[in-house]
C-alpha cells in the first residue's frame, strides 16, 4: 500500500492507475482482505459479483500539497539545457533544425554523424528558441483553435456548434521518443482506470498526441524496433494517428517534426522512414585542434556553473528567437521566381530522385532560408545551400560511388545553375 501513496493526487480521486500490462493476480492481490481499510482506501466486497468495489473514502491534502510542491521544486530545478547559441561549429545541422522550426511543413530532419558529436546535445538546446503557439486550453492533442485539420474530435464538434473556445499560448512541445517505448505508450490505448471504476471505454493519447503541432525526437532512429517505425511511417504519411483495439477507434491529428539522430556505423536506416525526413545533415568530428580545445572549455564551463553560462548566452539566444519568430511570420510573403522552381525540379530530374518529395521540400526550405535572412524573395544562392540536405538521402544508393551523395548533388545544382 505504501507504493499507491506515492501515485499522483488524480489516481485518488477512484481508484489506483493500473498500466496496461497489469495482470489479473496483481487486482486480486491488491484487493485480497476484504474490509480491511489501509491508506484511507477501503475495499468491499459485494456478493454475487466477481470483481470487488473500489471506494474512496478521504485523502489527505497533505499529499496534494506534498505534489504541488514537488511539482515547483522541478520545475526550478529542471535540469540545465546548453544554449543553441553556444554550439561550436555544425553549422549545417544548426541551419537544418532553424529552417524546420521557420517551416514546420519542411518536413523534419535526419541528423547522422559520428559518436560525440554533439547531435542529441544540439537537438535538445533547440527548446529555448521554440515560438509559441496558440492552443485550445485542456485539449490533449494541442489543437489550433483556427485550423480543422489540427483538432480533436472533441474540439472540432465544439466548432460546429459554435461554443466559445478557451484558448492559451504555449511554448512548441518536444517528445522525445525513448528506443524501449511500447507501441501502446506511443500511440496510445485504453483507459485502465476508467474501464475500472466507470466501466466505460475511455482513450488514453499517447506520445504522438502529446506531439502534435511540436517536435518528436527519436535518438538513435536507426536502431528504433520495426514497428514502432510502422507507426511513425503512418503518422508521418497521413498526419493522423488511427487506433483500433480494445474496441475503440479512434482518430487525432498527429502532425510533428520528425527530427532523428543516429551513427551510420551502428545501422542503415530504411529507406521508406529516411524519405519521411525533409532534409538530411551531416555531421563530423572537429579536426581543427583550437576549435576542439574551445568546445572542451566551453563544456566545461557548462558543467561547473550551468546558470551562469547560459545567463552568458542570454542575449544571443533572445536575438535569434526574434529572428526565429519574425521569419515565421514573414515567410509567406517570400516569393519565389517561375525560373528557379523550374532549375530545381530539373536538378531532381537529372539525379533520378524518386517522387516529388524532393521539389517540394528544396522550395520549401530556401523559402525558410530567405525568411530567416530577412529577404522577401528566394535567390540561387539560397537554393544552393539546401539543396544538398534536401537532396542527398533520397539517391538511389550505389555501392560503387565512393564520392559523397552531397557532392553529386551540389555538382548537379552548378551543372544546371550556371
Amino acid at each position: 500500500m505504501a507504493s499507491l501513496l506515492r501515485t499522483s493526487p488524480s489516481s485518488f480521486l477512484t481508484c489506483p492507475r493500473l498500466s496496461s500490462t497489469s495482470s489479473t493476480s496483481s487486482i486480486s492481490h491488491l484487493c485480497f482482505v476484504p474490509g480491511n481499510i489501509r491508506g484511507r482506501i477501503q475495499l468491499n466486497p459485494k456478493k454475487n459479483r466477481s470483481h470487488y468495489h473500489v471506494s474512496v473514502m478521504n485523502v489527505a491534502t497533505e499529499i496534494n500539497s506534498l505534489e504541488q510542491a514537488k511539482k515547483i521544486d522541478t520545475n526550478e530545478n529542471a535540469r540545465p539545457v546548453y544554449p543553441f547559441a553556444a554550439i561550436v561549429g555544425q553549422d549545417e545541422m544548426k541551419l537544418c533544425l532553424l529552417l524546420n522550426v521557420i517551416d514546420p511543413k519542411i518536413g523534419g530532419v535526419m541528423i547522422m554523424g559520428d559518436r560525440g558529436t554533439g547531435k542529441s546535445t544540439t537537438v535538445r538546446s533547440l527548446v529555448d528558441l521554440l515560438p509559441e503557439i496558440t492552443v485550445v486550453s485542456g485539449d490533449p492533442y494541442n489543437s489550433d483553435p483556427r485550423d480543422p485539420e489540427l483538432m480533436g474530435k472533441e474540439v472540432r464538434e465544439k466548432v460546429q456548434k459554435r461554443e466559445e473556445l478557451p484558448v492559451i499560448e504555449t511554448k512548441i512541445n518536444m517528445v522525445d521518443l525513448p528506443l524501449g517505448a511500447t507501441e501502446d505508450r506511443v500511440c496510445g490505448t485504453i483507459d485502465i482506470e476508467k474501464a475500472l471504476t466507470e466501466g466505460v471505454k475511455a482513450f488514453e493519447p499517447g506520445l504522438l498526441a502529446k506531439a502534435n503541432r511540436g517536435i518528436l525526437y527519436v535518438d538513435e532512429v536507426n536502431l528504433l524496433d520495426d514497428h514502432l517505425v510502422d507507426v511513425l511511417l503512418d503518422s508521418a504519411a497521413s498526419g493522423w494517428n488511427t487506433v483500433e483495439r480494445e474496441g475503440i477507434s479512434i482518430s487525432h491529428p498527429a502532425r510533428f517534426i520528425l527530427i532523428g539522430s543516429g551513427n551510420p556505423e551502428e545501422g542503415e536506416l530504411r529507406p521508406q522512414l529516411l524519405d519521411r525526413f525533409g532534409m538530411h545533415a551531416q555531421v563530423g568530428t572537429v579536426r581543427d585542434p583550437e576549435l576542439r580545445v574551445k568546445i572542451v572549455e566551453e563544456r566545461a564551463s557548462f558543467d561547473s556553473n550551468p546558470k551562469e553560462f547560459r545567463e552568458s548566452y542570454l542575449a544571443e539566444q533572445l536575438k535569434l528567437q526574434e529572428q526565429i519568430t519574425s521569419a515565421r511570420s514573414n515567410l509567406s510573403k517570400v516569393q519565389m521566381d517561375q525560373d528557379l522552381k523550374v532549375k530545381i525540379s530539373k536538378v531532381c530530374a537529372e539525379l533520378d530522385v524518386d517522387g516529388l518529395r524532393g521539389d517540394i521540400v528544396t522550395n520549401r526550405a530556401a523559402r525558410a532560408l530567405a525568411a530567416l535572412k530577412g529577404r522577401d524573395q528566394v535567390t540561387a544562392e539560397d537554393v544552393g545551400i539546401v539543396i544538398p540536405n534536401c537532396l542527398r538521402h533520397r539517391l538511389r544508393k550505389d555501392p560503387l560511388e565512393s564520392m559523397d551523395s552531397g557532392i553529386l548533388v551540389t555538382e548537379k545544382f552548378y551543372e544546371v545553375f550556371s
